[in-house]
């Protein structure tokens, strides 16, 4: 159904090909996983499926791409609709009407189908992605995983043979996720659609997966095999699969429910070991550089949030200290992200008090609101203006009045091996989302907002979000994260607090908190319990301490 024959991918004066030597077949009726660490060119190889390379993202093709007996160098991507549908990491810039309905029926009215059959569809889409609550929402009012799921709803409804997602459970609640790859399962196995998808949470993939293609290094040319095959050579890989590789268990173990079924020996090993609730470093005690020396970073008491006629958030209170670093949880649509632009004053209250150091946000010039609270929106473009990173650095630090070089030295932290001269737009998703954070870091908040911090970040990228966002709590920075990542939350977070339509139903220590949820319950946790252990890291130092 897709076949590449060595193909390469070059971009105006870059050193080397984005991509190199892609020479693959991957069969109708399958559902293959693209996976390597993040700007490798997944997107890239993905595009070119789609023929926006070379067609509208530019660079220079060489070899060939036929999809469906479609040569997509004489193709337009226009031209390959019928038989190709593509879902991008960023699905607002795709959108091109307003309410949910109207987007799931324009792909069909480009294609001139039957108002009945067109209508057919929509019903359809609209139940197996549960959006028909939805359907007569703007889509600026929707969250980012509702959108996500708009946006792969607007492909399916043309009924493609070939369906190309990036990313397409990053902005998904765990439950939402289950049900979009159910969907793609049920389209592979009963349609016999050609699924190519790229995606860093392999935890919530790889068990779907019927091939996987690794792309290994930048310009390494790909690896392609079984799912088994290229986990036990693959750089990314799952929890599951680290601790199955910590364990030495052969063959490796690619769900929860072949772990637990390799795991006595590693529970009764473990049970003799010392719980690791003393593992996570303890909140600091001395506030942050922008933080309130006499109160709390944040303080939320009663809060109530309308959104048109929509109560998005209901009587919330929350207390975040110095040091603490608190992850918010939740399904889409739970509040989280309207509760994080509350704290920086996007958003004013209709009933209750909010105080970020002692201040009211919105009634806070948002220059002097910038010393005590920053914000990494889940878009992270939203931040970026200049046309180069050096740029972008540069207005941070006047910004902040920080030393000059201050944003940069941060950007190498956390993107290692970006040029200055390289054009935000030209990173990669999880670049991007580094880049704003380093940004944002610049003025050293004491209360540090995020939303979706490892939407578009491989592991090994998520592994130095995990470092630098320790060492600022470890100085006395509030951390506030709205995430999807339960492993994230398990690394990371002293408390846990659970949203569910506007309110807080679950606030404590995140061992206690994610271990009670099945939805929100780690990798390991679920291989272990009902042992504590919560992430591979603890488990090898238990190990060692035992060994």
């Amino acid at each position: 159904m897709i076949r590449f024959e060595q193909v390469s991918v070059s971009y105006g004066d870059a050193a080397a090909p984005a991509v190199r030597g892609v020479d693959l077949t991957v069969p109708e009726g399958e559902l293959c996983l693209l996976v390597g660490p993040s700007g490798v060119g997944k997107s890239t190889v993905l595009n070119a499926v789609c023929g926006l390379v070379p067609h509208f993202t530019g660079g220079t093709l060489h070899g060939r791409v036929t999809v469906d007996g479609r040569d997509t160098r004489t193709h337009r991507p226009r031209e390959l609709a019928d038989v190709v549908g593509t879902v991008g990491q960023d699905p607002v810039a795709h959108f091109v009407t307003d309410t949910v309905e109207d987007e799931l029926a324009y792909g069909m009215e480009s294609l001139g189908l039957a108002p009945d059959v067109m209508r057919r569809r929509v019903e359809e889409t609209l139940d197996l992605l549960g959006l028909a609550g939805l359907r007569d929402r703007a889509l600026s009012t929707l969250s980012g995983g509702q959108m996500q799921r708009v946006a792969i709803g607007s492909v399916l409804t043309t009924h493609p043979k070939v369906l190309v997602l990036d990313e397409p459970t990053s902005a998904l609640d765990p439950a939402a996720a289950e049900e979009v790859l159910s969907v793609l399962q049920r389209l592979v196995h009963d349609l016999g659609t050609t699924v190519l998808l790229a995606e860093h949470r392999l935890e919530r993939v790889i068990q779907y997966a019927d091939r996987v293609i690794l792309l290994p290094a930048p310009g390494a040319p790909p690896v392609m095999g079984s799912p088994s095959e290229i986990m036990a050579v693959s750089p990314v890989h799952p929890p599951v699969v680290a601790l199955g590789r910590l364990a030495q268990w052969s063959p490796l173990p690619l769900t929860v429910r072949d772990a637990r079924r390799r795991a006595a020996p590693l529970r009764e090993r473990l049970g003799e070991s010392t719980p690791p609730t003393a593992d996570r470093p303890q909140p600091a005690p001395e506030p942050g550089p922008g933080a309130d020396r006499d109160g709390p970073a944040a303080e939320v008491r009663g809060l109530g949030v309308r959104r048109g006629r929509t109560d998005a958030l209901y009587r919330v209170d929350l207390t975040v200290r110095a040091g603490e670093t608190v992850a918010l949880m939740g399904r889409n649509g739970a509040g989280k992200s309207t509760l994080l632009n509350t704290l920086v004053g996007v958003h004013q209250p209709s009933s209750g008090t909010v105080r970020v150091a002692g201040a009211v946000p919105h009634r806070t010039a948002p220059r002097d609101l910038l010393r005590h609270v920053g914000l990494v929106p889940q878009e992270p473009r939203d931040l970026l203006y200049a046309d180069t990173v050096a740029a972008e650095c540069a207005a941070a630090d006047r910004d902040a009045g920080a030393a000059a070089g201050s944003c940069r030295a941060l950007v190498s932290r956390l993107l290692p091996d970006v040029p200055d001269s390289v054009h935000p737009r030209d990173l990669s998703e999880g670049q991007r989302l580094a880049l704003a954070l380093a940004l944002v870091l610049t003025a050293r908040p004491g209360l540090l907002l995020l939303d979706e911090p490892t939407r578009g970040l491989d592991y090994a990228a998520k592994a130095r979000l995990v470092e630098v966002l320790r060492a600022l709590a470890a100085e006395g920075h509030a951390i506030v994260l709205a995430t999807h990542d339960v492993e994230l939350a398990a690394e990371l977070a002293h408390r846990v607090v659970i949203l569910a339509d506007g309110e807080v139903v679950a606030d404590g220590p995140t061992d206690t908190v994610v271990v009670s949820s099945p939805s929100f319950a780690p990798q390991v946790a679920k291989v272990l319990a009902p042992l504590p252990w919560l992430t591979v890291p603890q488990v090898a130092r238990a190990l060692e301490a035992t060994a």
